[in-house]
């Protein structure tokens, strides 16, 4: 590997672009002992685990003694084993059930193929057996599910939420009577909007388990994350002393060589020194193809649908211009939409090494089996250090030497990164953040638990102590009516038809926008906010590598009309928005400025889409501005703000344009939210103003980009100094004049940047985190 890394130094194309090469060392395994009946013994063996890991050994233990167990370790470190055993041994035992709950369909067939091959090799006799139970399934293969009354059970959440619990005291008794052991695999996946659903769904998945007089134990598992056992015991409704943490990873592996990777400035809009870089995808293909060249099973991870699509094609494209027809045809694109045949296909390609190189998006990064590769590529920076080294870890077998290369981007995360290695490779991974107290999807969770089982007072313990008042609302409504039985108060689902299939765990809300081309085909649809945003009319829209421009939008009907377009620009909104606070939950002040004031507080947030700007599609320029007359959008959610006392507005304002650098700080700090929690830059929003009503002094916002919030604000008041910190460390490291798309410009601000003040910004931050002058 060294040779290759000397090799890629030496091209004149790739001349400086190495920022930092580090290798993090391999490790001999360490193994536990662990008496496993055969012939359990001998299956595991045919699949190569002569001897469990020592962590493996440690949570086998632990779910054997009822404990719940989070196993928070990297990929391929063999989480499965770890409920694999307990599974197996509990249905043999006494037909104890299982049920695993996996975020996405390819996981579940593939762990169902492991689960079930294993069943198949323990011989004639066994009492194990393992089915799927997914939307993918007929209503006749459902059935012969539920007949053959399985051992082990795989399904997603939406699945659990929508097929099993509304029906467990018709269909589903024999297994929820004998359930032991609930698998929460990739748990790290479960935040924001769709981990509070799911929060949700636990919580009432444990009501019905004690309904039937089961108890079962959880296995979360888990990436590496900054608060595993917090985040488990969140999402599933279970306290944190009863949760046994194995973090530890002893299994065997090679050293790792790290390259990041950062292209070089050009001379574009703006000029040297503006913060504009080469494409990290074109980058980031020349190494692929150069690395697949040389001999190597290469993984590319990049962020959308079309890019890995169009990046596979053109690998492949420029294997064939060298001569390299074979390697060409062994070149693919691995993205959720394909069909299953397609993805499996794919993931024994990988296997079996018949697939030279992969294109992916973050299908392959969660625990699907597809072996050990040589190199992977991340193209831009992944957006957390947990996902970085989720993909990261698909590199290497066994104890043979990998090669991982992150290619910068030109945005904030991005060039901090690149900037400060160690942030990288010493900082402590992200926290995840989830939040089933949300007021905006409680009360469809409540009504569908009251659909499955009656409600009582004492299911506070399940929804909290706020649920009197969820229950006075859905009685009022008609959707719960009150009873009182010989055994206590109870409420029942008054309300028609299903509650379960009217609330969808992916999003908040229910009003969607369908989108349709001129001659009828439907191509998807979006939220309401999202359209009003990506679907206005003169919006250009990229679908499956076509590109459209939006002709029409009728709101009334939710439909908009779009039309093939070839143009050469992309369109970006502008908005007003104005925020409102309802009420002030909690204060704080930053360590270092006891005259600043945090609060975390109840808002109301409302945007009106004014225009939108064409921009060249190279040079990002903007070639011309429409107006638009759009209805104003609301949002109740979660925000946390801070004020600006009047002796630190006079330092800044001394410093430049104090509207411009209170609006470049608002920027730069949710740019690092995702810095310090598992989030999406657009999960989060902002605004800034001079003056603010509710405080009378400039003021600025960072809120949660949900109804109800998902937590993200409230996690940001509690670690604000941290917060502040990073957040001039970024800023003050770039190296730009004013401001530039590696500090403190947002693709997503809907002022086109304007104002902004950079060193206003360095100075306002500098204060906050106890950095001095900037």
């Amino acid at each position: 590997m060294e040779e290759t890394i000397d090799w890629l130094r030496g091209r004149p194309y790739y001349e400086g672009q190495i920022a930092e090469s580090r290798v993090l060392a391999g490790r001999e395994a360490t193994y536990g002992d662990l008496d496993v009946a055969e012939p359990l013994a001998a299956a595991l063996a045919d699949r190569g685990v002569e001897r469990p890991y020592a962590h493996q050994a440690e949570a086998i233990r632990a779910v054997r003694a009822g404990r719940d167990v989070v196993l928070a370790t990297p990929t391929a470190s063999g989480k499965s084993l770890a409920y694999t055993v307990p599974a197996v041994e509990r249905a043999e035992d006494h037909l104890g059930t299982t049920l695993y709950v996996g975020p996405q369909v390819a996981l579940i067939n593939d762990q169902a193929e492991t689960l079930g091959g294993i069943a198949a090799d323990l011989g004639f006799g066994s009492r194990v057996t393992v089915d799927r139970y997914t939307g993918q399934l007929s209503r006749t293969e459902k059935e012969a599910v539920r007949d053959r009354q399985p051992t082990v059970l795989l399904a997603t959440p939406d699945m659990l939420h929508y097929g099993l619990m509304p029906h467990a005291h018709r269909l589903w008794d024999w297994f929820f009577e004998r359930l032991e052991t609930v698998v929460i695999d990739e748990v790290h996946e479960y935040r924001g909007v769709f981990g509070s659903h799911v929060a949700l769904v636990l919580r009432r998945l444990n009501r019905l388990c004690e309904r039937f007089g089961a108890d079962p134990s959880y296995v979360c598992c888990s990436a590496t994350i900054g608060n595993p056992v917090e985040h488990a015991a969140t999402v599933t409704g279970r306290p944190e002393s009863n949760y046994v943490l194995v973090d530890r990873d002893d299994s065997a592996t090679g050293p790792t060589h790290w390259l990041l990777w950062n292209p070089p400035e050009y001379a574009g809009e703006g000029g040297w020194g503006s913060g504009r870089r080469r494409s990290a995808h074109v980058e980031t293909e020349r190494l692929f193809v150069d690395l697949v060249e040389r001999g190597y099973q290469t993984a590319a991870f990049t962020g959308a649908r079309q890019t890995a699509e169009r990046y596979a094609e053109e690998s492949a494209r420029d294997l064939r211009e060298r001569g390299e027809h074979d390697l060409a045809d062994g070149v693919a694109a691995y993205q959720a939409a394909l069909t299953d045949e397609r993805r499996e296909a794919l993931e024994a390609g990988i296997h079996d090494g018949s697939i030279r190189g992969v294109w992916s998006t973050s299908a392959l990064e969660l625990g699907v089996d597809v072996g050990g590769l040589d190199v992977v590529l991340l193209d831009g920076y992944p957006g957390t250090r947990m996902q970085t080294f989720q993909r990261a870890g698909r590199a290497g077998r066994g104890t043979d030497p990998s090669l991982v290369v992150l290619v910068a981007g030109e945005d904030q995360l991005d060039q901090y990164v690149a900037r400060n290695p160690s942030v990288l490779f010493e900082e402590p991974p992200e926290r995840a953040v989830t939040n089933p107290a949300n007021d905006a999807i409680r009360p469809d969770h409540v009504a569908a638990a009251a659909r499955e089982s009656w409600l009582r007072p004492d299911d506070d313990r399940h929804f909290g102590e706020t649920l009197p008042d969820v229950v006075a609302d859905l009685q009022a409504a008609g959707a719960l009516a009150r009873r009182q039985t010989d055994d206590g108060l109870r409420w029942t689902y008054a309300g028609e038809g299903s509650p379960q299939h009217e609330t969808s765990l992916r999003t908040v809300g229910d009003r969607e926008v369908r989108l349709r081309t001129r001659d009828g085909d439907r191509i998807g649809s979006l939220p309401l906010e999202d359209a009003l945003r990506d679907a206005h009319p003169g919006a250009i829209y990229h679908h499956q590598g076509a590109s459209y421009e939006v002709v029409e939008l009728d709101l009334d009907h939710g439909v908009a009309v779009l039309d093939r377009t070839w143009a050469d620009y992309f369109t970006r909104v502008r908005h007003d928005k104005h925020i409102t606070v309802e009420a002030d939950r909690a204060e704080t002040a930053p360590a270092a400025r006891e005259d600043v004031t945090v609060r975390l507080a109840d808002v109301t947030m409302r945007k009106q889409i004014t225009g939108f700007e064409r921009r060249d599609a190279r040079s990002g320029e903007v070639l011309g501005e429409r107006g638009l007359d759009l209805p104003e959008t609301t949002l109740e959610t979660t925000a946390l703000y801070y004020t600006v006392p009047p002796a630190l507005e006079r330092d800044c304002r001394a410093a430049g344009d104090f509207a411009g650098g209170i609006h470049a700080a608002e920027h730069a700090m949710i740019a690092m939210f995702p810095f310090a929690f598992l989030c999406d830059r657009r999960d989060v929003g902002g605004l800034s103003t001079p003056h603010h009503p509710h405080t009378g002094r400039s003021t600025i916002f960072i809120y949660d980009g949900h109804p109800g919030g998902v937590g993200l604000a409230r996690s940001g008041f509690g670690a604000f100094d941290d917060l502040a910190r990073t957040t001039h460390d970024m800023v003050s490291t770039c190296d730009c004049a004013d401001g530039c798309p590696a500090c403190v410009q947002s693709p997503h601000c809907g002022n086109g940047n304007d104002p902004l003040d950079k060193a206003v910004a360095i100075e306002l931050l500098a204060a906050l985190a106890g950095a001095g002058g900037g």
